[in-house]
C-alpha cells in the first residue's frame, strides 16, 4: 500500500520558490562576504597596500563596482606620457619589490659587501623558512583552508611569512582567493591573459583598475586572532622578520651584520619573492595540464623546485582545497611533507583531500578532450547519417553504371581506387565486386584489422535502406563518444 505525504502549505510554498532560479545578487553577497558583520581590521600601510582599488564594491550591489564616475578616467585606463609615468605606478610595491632589491644587488655586484660562506647557508636556510611559511600557511593553510592547525604554528607561519614581504596573511589570502574565483578574467588581479610580466609583477607595481574590483568572503581569516594580530601590526613584524633579525643573526654568529642585512634581508626577499611570482605567470604559461584546459594554470616542475612544491598549479585549480599541490610520490612538494609531519606532532589537523576518483575522472576527461582534438583532426571518412540510402533498385542501377561497388554491413562502398592496394590481392577484391562481402569482410576469409576499417571509410558511397541499422553499428568510430561529449 503506498501513501502520499501532504506537505504544508508553508513548506510547499517554499519548495517551490528553491525551485526557482538561485538569485545571483543574492549568492554574490554570500560569495562577498557582504551579509556578515566583519570586524574591520587595518594596519599602518592604509591605501599604500592597493586593497580598496582592488576589492571595495557597491554595498548594494557586489556585482558593481563602486561609482563608475569615477572609473572612467582612471589613471590605468590612460595612456603613459613623460607627465603621468609616476601615477600608474603603486610606489610601496616599487619600492619593496624594485627598489630595495636593486640596493641589495648593486652592493653585491660591485663588491662593496663580500659574501661569506655562512651567511650565504644561512641565507637560503631563511629563504626555506620563510618561503615554506607562505606556501603551508599563507596559501594552503589560510587561502585554502586545506587544513586547520594549533595557534603555535600559526604564529611561527605570520611571523616568518612576513619575511617573505609579500603583505599580510588578510591581503595575501585575500587577493589569492579573488584570484581563484576570478581566474583568467579581468577581476584576476593577475590575469595571466594580460601577458607574461603582468601575471609576475605588473600586477604589483602598476595601480590596478578600479572598474574590476572584486572580492571575496575572509571572514574565516578576519576571524583568526592571529590574522588579525599580524594585519594590524604587518610593517613592525615584517621590518623585523625580513630584515632585522637575520642582520642580527649574520651579526651575532658571523660578525658580519651588513652582509647578513644584504643577502639574508634583501636578495633573499627579491629571490622569494620572485619565485612566488613565478606561480602567477610561468605556472601559466609553460608546463602540461592534465586535469583541464579550459584555463591557463599548468604543472610546471621548475616553479614546484623554487617554490616547495607549489608548480603543479594545474592539479591545485581543480582542486584547491587538497592540501597536497604534489600528488606522484616522485613529485617535488616539501610543503605537502611538512603539513603531513606536523599533523603527526600534533600541530596540524583535518587534512583535506579529495578522493582519488574525483581526481581520476578530472585526469580521464582531460586524455579525452586531448583524443577528441586529435580525432577532429582526421578524416573519417563520410558520415553514414550523410550518405544516399538505396533500395535494391538504386543499387543495381548504379552498378551497371560502376561495377567497382562491394557492401559490407549495409553500407556500398566503392573500391575503383583500391584493387590494386588491397593487401589480399587483386582476385580476392575483385571477387567481391557487385556481392555483399560482410561475412568474408569480418573473419569469413580474413578477419580484418581495424585500420582496415579505416580505410574502407573513406569509400563510402551509399547506405542499403534495409540495413540502415547494421550500418549505423558498423560505422561506429572509436573516437565517438569523446567527439560527443566534448565537440
Amino acid at each position: 500500500m503506498s501513501t502520499t505525504t501532504v506537505l504544508p502549505e508553508s513548506l510547499s510554498s517554499l519548495c517551490e520558490e528553491r525551485y526557482d532560479e538561485l538569485d545571483l545578487k543574492e549568492a554574490n553577497i554570500l560569495a562577498t562576504g557582504m551579509d556578515k558583520q566583519q570586524l574591520r581590521v587595518v594596519n599602518g600601510l592604509g591605501s599604500l597596500m592597493g586593497s580598496k582599488q582592488m576589492t571595495q564594491l557597491d554595498d548594494n550591489d557586489p556585482t558593481a563596482t563602486l561609482k563608475d564616475a569615477q572609473v572612467r578616467t582612471h589613471i590605468s585606463e590612460q595612456p603613459w606620457t613623460l607627465s603621468n609615468w609616476h601615477k600608474h605606478l603603486n610606489w610601496l610595491n616599487v619600492v619593496l619589490v624594485i627598489m630595495m632589491p636593486a640596493v641589495g644587488w648593486l652592493l653585491y655586484l660591485t663588491g662593496a659587501v663580500p659574501l661569506q660562506r655562512n651567511v650565504l647557508l644561512f641565507s637560503v636556510f631563511y629563504y626555506g623558512l620563510g618561503g615554506i611559511s607562505v606556501t603551508a600557511g599563507y596559501h594552503r593553510l589560510w587561502s585554502h583552508r586545506s587544513y586547520e592547525a594549533a595557534w603555535p604554528l600559526r604564529l611561527a607561519y605570520a611571523f616568518f611569512g612576513a619575511a617573505s614581504v609579500e603583505g599580510s596573511i588578510k591581503w595575501w589570502g585575500h587577493s589569492h582567493r579573488i584570484h581563484h574565483r576570478y581566474t583568467d578574467t579581468p577581476r584576476d588581479p593577475y590575469d595571466a591573459r594580460r601577458g607574461l610580466f603582468y601575471s609576475h609583477m605588473g600586477w604589483m607595481i602598476l595601480q590596478p583598475n578600479p572598474k574590476y574590483r572584486a572580492r571575496a568572503d575572509i571572514s574565516d581569516l578576519i576571524d583568526d586572532w592571529v590574522v588579525r594580530f599580524q594585519h594590524r601590526h604587518y610593517i613592525v613584524i615584517m621590518l623585523v622578520s625580513a630584515f632585522l633579525l637575520p642582520t642580527l643573526v649574520c651579526g651575532y654568529f658571523f660578525n658580519d651584520y651588513l652582509g647578513g642585512f644584504v643577502y639574508a634581508g634583501l636578495i633573499r626577499v627579491f629571490m622569494i619573492q620572485q619565485a612566488t611570482f613565478c606561480i602567477n605567470s610561468m605556472a601559466h604559461y609553460i608546463g602540461s595540464q592534465p586535469f583541464d584546459d579550459k584555463r591557463t594554470p599548468r604543472d610546471n616542475v621548475l616553479t614546484a623546485l623554487v617554490t616547495f612544491g607549489e608548480g603543479y598549479h594545474n592539479f591545485h585549480h581543480e582542486f584547491p582545497t587538497d592540501y597536497r599541490n604534489a600528488i606522484k610520490w616522485y613529485q617535488y612538494d616539501p610543503t605537502k611533507i611538512l603539513i603531513y609531519t606536523t599533523s603527526l606532532l600534533g600541530l596540524a589537523s583535518g587534512l583535506k583531500t579529495f578522493s582519488q576518483n574525483t581526481i581520476d575522472q578530472g585526469r580521464i576527461l582531460q586524455r579525452e578532450k586531448k583524443l577528441a582534438r586529435e580525432a577532429n583532426n582526421l578524416v573519417w571518412g563520410p558520415n553514414v547519417q550523410d550518405l544516399p540510402v538505396w533500395d535494391k533498385q538504386d543499387y543495381l542501377r548504379n552498378l551497371r553504371e560502376n561495377n567497382n561497388l562491394v557492401i559490407i554491413s549495409g553500407i556500398v562502398h566503392d573500391v575503383s581506387g583500391y584493387i590494386t592496394e588491397h593487401p589480399g590481392g587483386q582476385p580476392l577484391l575483385k571477387a567481391a565486386l557487385g556481392h555483399d562481402a560482410t561475412k568474408a569482410f569480418t573473419g569469413g576469409v580474413y578477419r580484418h584489422s581495424t585500420a582496415a576499417k579505416n580505410v574502407l571509410a573513406n569509400m563510402r558511397v551509399a547506405v542499403i535502406k534495409e540495413k540502415k541499422n547494421a550500418a549505423a553499428n558498423f560505422a561506429g568510430k572509436p573516437h565517438a563518444y569523446t567527439k560527443s561529449r566534448f565537440s
